[in-house]
């Protein structure tokens, strides 16, 4: 799913509800607080998630840590680990990378289902619709609004650390591909912080099993000598 979709060097976990073991560790007295008095569901879903998170934060070497939510409700990741977490109906999953390896990472999964009318006109700009259009003139057998919203929030995860401010949907621009990726360009709040991706970065999408999925994996030195601006894909 989600491990398909990022670049090597960036390690995943991933789980589908509250039943493995992931929904079965003990969470640090911090993070014990940041869901004291929350929905039962809620608390199951916490916990499973950074039950991934530390099994992902395993695999770079790194040993568990209190994640619990800042003040934009992103995870606050170990001193050198950038990472993200992902939370649906039956799915849970994290993405961690050695910041001196990845400058970002940002995911998102979502149930493969058109957007609340409603929501999609508050998430989709006009020139996204545009845009949709010119990708996918006969459709594309998922729901579009949703795949762009799920790109969107990868894509906030991912850019939204650099200056630790909040932003609206309409805030940023993606226009989806139909080879699977996608282009954001981040707010002109973000672009000094940016830095070589102020003119834009690619994500990439994919939609299986009644999910949509999206990830963002930026390398920390995208002018070195084989390195690129854009991710390298993940396995096929």
């Amino acid at each position: 799913m989600i491990t398909q979709l990022v670049p090597a060097g960036v390690r995943t976990h991933e789980a589908f509800g509250d039943t493995g073991p992931e929904a079965t560790v003990v969470l640090f007295a911090a993070e014990q607080a940041a869901v004291a008095g929350v929905f039962e569901e809620r608390r199951r879903e916490f916990t499973t998630v950074r039950g991934c998170a530390r099994a992902a934060l395993g695999r770079i070497g790194v040993s568990p840590v209190p994640l619990v939510p800042g003040a934009l409700g992103a995870p606050g990741w170990p001193a050198g680990v950038v990472g993200s977490m992902t939370h649906c109906r039956g799915y849970r999953a994290a993405a961690v990378a050695r910041a001196a390896d990845f400058a970002a990472v940002g995911i998102d999964a979502e149930p493969q289902e058109p957007l609340p009318r409603a929501v999609a006109d508050r998430i989709v700009t006009d020139t996204e619709r545009g845009w949709l259009g010119e990708e996918f003139p006969r459709g594309a057998g998922v729901p579009l609004d949703r795949v762009l919203f799920c790109a969107k929030e990868a894509s906030y995860k991912a850019f939204s650390p650099w200056t630790g401010a909040r932003f609206g949907f309409g805030d940023y621009r993606v226009r989806l591909r139909a080879d699977g990726t996608f282009r954001t360009v981040p707010p002109d709040a973000v672009l000094t912080a940016a830095g070589p991706w102020a003119a834009g970065f690619t994500g990439r999408w994919s939609a299986r099993s009644g999910l949509v999925f999206t990830a963002v994996a930026l390398v920390a030195n995208p002018g070195a000598p084989g390195q690129s601006r854009e991710p390298v894909p993940g396995p096929p």
